[in-house]
């Protein structure tokens, strides 16, 4: 086994430096080369390496039904309102005649109602008018108008 190293280590020692060559002179450097801009542009251009496109499943035979749509309000007056103001018959509630409970909580618990020929707001355009304690009704007609002041909601009767 001595015998074996030995030769090894001779024959490293023996051996040319890795710069020179056989007959002991000194080799050149070695060159290295670098792909050109041509080469360079060409590979840019070239195609990417394709993948399988990812399996597609058959589209349904029948599309889904629609959401359900939310129904929507009848367009038009209403039929019930809360409130001070004033209303104008035909416009902003419907014609016809309304029940109100009575006066809302208060220190002076009072609803009072007025039918009116028009907006001026002027004791001449009061066609009938009432203070009431309890659950009254009120009947009124297209292009009239309907002051509240005091009361519990009011609801379309008929």
């Amino acid at each position: 086994m001595t015998a074996f190293v030995a030769l090894i280590v001779g024959v490293a020692i023996g051996s040319p430096d890795a710069t020179e060559d056989k007959a002991g002179r000194e080799r050149p450097a070695p060159t290295v080369t670098t792909p050109s801009r041509a080469a360079e542009t060409t590979r840019a251009h070239e195609p990417p390496a394709t993948e399988p496109a990812p399996a597609r499943t058959a589209a349904p035979s029948t599309p889904p039904p629609p959401p359900p749509t939310e129904p929507t309000a009848k367009p038009g007056p209403a039929t019930s309102f809360k409130g001070d103001g004033q209303y104008l018959v035909g416009e902003d509630i419907e014609a016809g005649t309304y029940m109100t409970a009575g006066p809302a909580d208060g220190l002076f618990p009072n609803c009072y109602w007025a039918r009116h020929k028009d907006a001026s707001g002027e004791f001449s355009s009061i066609i009938a008018n009432g203070n009431v304690q309890g659950q009254t009704q009120v009947t009124v007609r297209k292009s009239e108008y309907l002051e509240v002041k005091g009361c519990l909601p009011w609801k379309k009767a008929s």
